[in-house]
């Protein structure tokens, strides 16, 4: 692990109230595991805001599996793009719905193509886009 280097950060009071609050519901030990991981997050963000080359990402479908012709045209786009799809989950959440999460790896412009073809397939209920990296600039 990289050397820690020690900081001060000057708050409200009521910001940082409401920031201990926050953490503790997500079970975060202290402020530095939650501060760090809140940079990581932030830097994932802006590589993406210029990202070029190698990349990952996730896509979450949420969608009506009666819609004719729904999950065959999601495979069959998803067998077009096989070369970047590392895995992807499939789950039922009730007898209409599913929830489908896709694994991304290549290229930034494509991996987001794809993502965004997938998301904007009508009948799909939800299509979220979650930017990831591949862990080596953070």
């Amino acid at each position: 692990m990289d050397q820690c280097i020690r900081f001060g950060v000057s708050l409200p009071e009521d910001l940082l109230n409401r920031f201990d609050a926050d953490i503790e519901r997500r079970g975060y030990d202290n402020r530095s595991e939650a501060i760090r991981d809140l940079i990581r997050d932030n830097l994932v963000k802006s590589e993406w805001e210029n990202v070029t080359g190698e990349t990952a990402a996730a896509v979450v479908l949420v969608y009506d599996h009666h819609k004719r012709g729904l999950t065959s045209q999601l495979t069959e786009k998803q067998h077009g793009y096989h070369e970047y799809i590392i895995s992807t989950m499939h789950a039922h959440l009730d007898h209409d719905n599913c929830i489908e999460v896709i694994l991304l790896r290549g290229e930034a412009n494509m991996v987001r193509k794809i993502a965004e073809s997938l998301a904007s397939q009508k009948h799909v209920k939800l299509g979220k886009f979650i930017p990831a990296t591949l862990g080596k600039k953070i």
